[in-house]
């Protein structure tokens, strides 16, 4: 199984109130963030068995917005096992059960999200991958403990994305 990492797009500022702060959406730069991602993915010509998301506004709208780009058209299963609180061993059992997938794209927070990755690649509590809003993780997660095959930020996908857009013509002398 190829395990796709997703910390949720940009959503603004931190709200106090849980409450609110749980009902937070996707600002226009995270739905920018989520068009890349998912035109990243087009590239690689990545297909998704399942989507599974945590159940805040935010992060379903990351995995909304980057499954419509990548073609994905079944039900984006929703855990609270990707929620901020949920714990690696929830995680890890979560994980476990899926086997049956070859490609399966996950979406949560920081700074669960980047212990859980971590724990799929060294062993418990020895590791934290730091992940920006709107990163994406590959992990093959068909042995103990798994690969890691890449990490992208938005960052870099815009730059990628810019210099691919822009015309390039080779610059020749014509002396």
């Amino acid at each position: 199984m190829n395990l796709y990492v997703l910390r949720h797009a940009s959503a603004g500022t931190r709200r106090e109130n849980p409450i609110v702060d749980v009902k937070r959406p996707l600002d226009k730069e995270g739905k920018q963030q989520c068009i890349l991602i998912g035109s990243y993915l087009n590239a690689l010509r990545v297909q998704f068995d399942l989507i599974a998301s945590s159940p805040l506004k935010r992060a379903l709208q990351t995995a909304s917005l980057v499954g419509t780009e990548v073609g994905y058209d079944a039900k984006i299963q929703v855990t609270e096992v990707l929620s901020p609180g949920a714990s690696v061993a929830e995680f890890q059992k979560y994980i476990a059960n899926l086997g049956r997938h070859d490609n399966v794209l996950v979406v949560g927070h920081s700074p669960n999200l980047e212990q859980f990755l971590g724990s799929l690649i060294v062993l418990p509590g020895r590791a934290s991958i730091r992940m920006r809003k709107g990163a994406i993780a590959r992990v093959d997660c068909t042995r103990r403990p798994g690969l890691l095959h890449w990490l992208v930020d938005p960052r870099i996908l815009r730059g990628v994305y810019t210099n691919v857009t822009k015309r390039s013509l080779r610059k020749t002398s014509r002396k």
